[in-house]
């Protein structure tokens, strides 16, 4: 089996890894890492999103190997029980959350965009997270928790 390096939850890792693994199924089954989530298995519900270098992605679709000498972010690299990220504070804050297997790609999208674009519009919220579906109906809460998150990051930089 060839072997792969990569970055995962700022750790380096080095792993045997079959040239046909997803990156979702290196994540779960040889990490442990249960953040991403088995969805569709088609790239289109979002449950599996990560960060590579900073930018939501489907895990699902992507092949372990297309991922080599990379910097891959899952939920729980992104804040932790004890420092959430802004993100993860503002979704439990709103109670955004019914069953949770959305809530991975929910989270991680709305963390690369308030990323990017620290003051987005409702429309532009929606936009975003307009590909991760949410079975369960918790919409409005979710839009709620995204614009918190936002005001919780604008608050933390105005702190010096």
């Amino acid at each position: 089996m060839p072997k792969l390096a990569l970055t995962v939850n700022q750790r380096a890792v080095v792993l045997d890894v079959p040239l046909e693994a997803s990156l979702l199924h290196l994540l779960r089954n040889d990490l442990g890492l249960n953040g991403p989530k088995y969805g569709c298995g088609l790239g289109s519900c979002g449950a599996c999103t990560v960060h590579i270098d900073g930018v939501a992605a489907r895990a699902c679709v992507i092949p372990a190997h297309g991922v080599k000498e990379r910097s891959i972010t899952t939920l729980e690299g992104l804040g932790s029980r004890e420092n959430w990220h802004p993100v993860q504070a503002a979704f439990e804050e709103a109670q955004a959350a019914q069953c949770g297997y959305c809530l991975n790609g929910m989270v991680m999208q709305a963390a690369a965009l308030l990323a990017r674009e620290p003051e987005p519009s409702e429309a532009r919220i929606r936009s975003e997270l307009s590909g991760n579906f949410c079975r369960c109906g918790t919409h409005v809460e979710i839009m709620a928790a995204v614009a918190r998150a936002a005001e919780l990051m604008s608050d933390a930089k105005g702190v010096t």
